[in-house]
């Protein structure tokens, strides 16, 4: 190793940031006894860790917790989970069918975050947005498509959650509402005209479905194209099918992956049957269609 590596200073950050995220909400005294840190430089990194956005101080109490910033430290990172190894494939395909970008996005915290995209595919990008790119989860197609799909108990929590954080919109009053919910349910997609959010704000448009394993709604899948290409409702026309198609695709072998995974714990002492099995994918998919 190189003289002076590593920077002890960069090291001890590293590790009161590591400890925060694995023990959630610490005071003072407890990271600095954990990272075995003297007091006085525990405080230091802790000041530092604030004005840089990673951490935050607790309202009510003085812990400190992470930030969704933390995130930002995973940009560039892919994930080899399985929902990303099942949705890569469909991802590429139809973006070779249509031309257009897509993104896998899961829901972290008031966020959705890019964990794959196919904008490195094509030229019909202005730019590529790497797993860890966050957006609002109440002003994106996928956002929109998330919730509406969530059990209704579910989303109302997370909208309570929302406006104690101050973060009232007017898409906030709407997802209590059950008519924007039920729209996007009955159609299977939301849109999103003239992303405000995107890294080129106001030029890109997109439409936004949901993935699911088995009931569950583990993510969405979002075409983006440019706004100034079509108006919404002749790319709804011309993509929103096959854009459902593939997330059905994707659910379906991450509904099948469940199950086969439910196959190998014992149940009441006894592997779970393939006939057994069958039957309650034929279940899960038949609940799927009534929804």
């Amino acid at each position: 190793m190189d003289k002076g590596v590593p920077i002890r200073a960069v090291s001890r950050s590293i590790a009161v940031l590591q400890c925060i995220n694995r023990h959630g909400s610490l005071s003072l005294m407890e990271i600095a006894r954990w990272v075995a840190l003297p007091y006085p430089t525990t405080f230091r990194i802790i000041q530092t860790l604030l004005y840089e956005g990673l951490v935050e101080c607790e309202p009510t109490r003085k812990n400190y917790r992470a930030t969704q910033m933390v995130q930002t430290l995973s940009v560039g990172y892919r994930e080899n989970g399985n929902l990303l190894l099942r949705a890569r494939p469909q991802m590429v395909a139809l973006t070779r069918k249509v031309c257009w970008p897509l993104s896998l996005v899961t829901h972290v915290g008031q966020c959705m975050m890019v964990r794959d995209s196919t904008h490195s595919e094509t030229s019909l990008s202005f730019c590529n947005y790497e797993p860890g790119y966050t957006l609002p989860l109440l002003e994106c197609a996928s956002g929109h498509a998330y919730l509406a799909h969530m059990p209704d108990a579910e989303r109302l929590n997370m909208l309570a959650g929302l406006e104690v954080l101050d973060r009232r919109s007017h898409m906030l009053e709407m997802f209590k509402g059950d008519k924007l919910v039920r729209r996007i349910r009955e159609d299977g997609y939301a849109t999103c005209d003239r992303n405000p959010h995107s890294a080129v704000p106001g030029k890109t448009s997109s439409i936004g479905v949901p993935v699911f394993e088995s009931s569950r709604v583990a993510g969405a899948l979002s075409l983006v194209f440019f706004a100034t290409a079509m108006p919404m409702a002749e790319a709804v026309r011309r993509y929103a099918q096959d854009l459902l198609a593939s997330a059905t695709a994707i659910s379906e072998h991450l509904t099948r992956d469940l199950a086969e995974q439910s196959e190998l714990l014992p149940s009441d002492g006894m592997v779970v049957s393939l006939p057994r099995r069958q039957a309650s994918l034929r279940r899960t998919r038949h609940a799927a269609a009534l929804n």
